[in-house]
């Protein structure tokens, strides 16, 4: 399986395979069959495929512990890259197309209606982990660093499934099921990290 993931064509095919959910999206909204609440329906797509990118980026680090899967690292910079491009388009479409950038409406959301707040700290979280998303920045943070701040990650799914749950508008066992999936993956790193620290101590006696 590595000779797949290490081919030269490997990552311009993920790529435009990440891309597809959002020229879908343009094809139906372009054609008018995105339902009668449209707005809603993009808001809810826009925020799926976020919290779908985010929990992809989670199964790469226990997949790739898989024997011949090794080389799916190669593709967790691009998935978490595009979790927070579709944030942004998340954020966007609320901004600009739901509260058409109307300071009272923004703020009453933002302090009277929990699941915004959640939200917005997801994608804030999210911020960092974009900005340093590229090779040069391990070498500047240093590659512990690095790792610290890239365990965000964990924080901003876990933002994101509470920012859906607190919504409340359909039901509710979705984000639970979401939340559950991040949990688990949260536990098995936990996990692994408590097995590496005893590892590394009993080796160093």
């Amino acid at each position: 399986m590595n000779r797949i993931w290490t081919h030269r064509w490997s990552k311009p095919i993920v790529f435009v395979v990440c891309l597809a959910p959002l020229a879908w999206l343009g094809w139906r909204w372009q054609n008018n069959a995105l339902g009668i609440n449209r707005i809603e329906t993009v808001a809810r797509y826009t925020g799926d495929w976020t919290l779908r990118f985010l929990v992809g980026v989670l199964c790469i680090t226990p997949l790739r512990r898989l024997p011949g899967q090794s080389s799916l690292i190669r593709f967790r910079r691009m998935l978490g890259l595009f979790a927070f491009f579709y944030g942004c388009l998340h954020a966007w479409h609320y901004y600009a197309v739901d509260a058409q950038w109307n300071e009272d409406i923004l703020w009453e959301d933002l302090t009277t209606r929990k699941f915004f707040a959640a939200g917005l700290f997801g994608l804030v979280v999210m911020v960092p982990l974009a900005a340093t998303s590229w090779s040069g920045a391990i070498r500047w943070l240093g590659g512990r660093r690095w790792q610290r701040v890239h365990r965000l990650v964990y924080v901003a799914a876990i933002a994101g499934v509470v920012h859906y749950y607190w919504q409340g508008k359909a039901a509710l066992w979705e984000p639970v099921y979401w939340g559950i999936g991040v949990g688990i993956l949260l536990a098995y790193r936990t996990g692994h990290w408590i097995f590496e620290g005893i590892r590394r101590r009993k080796k160093n006696t």
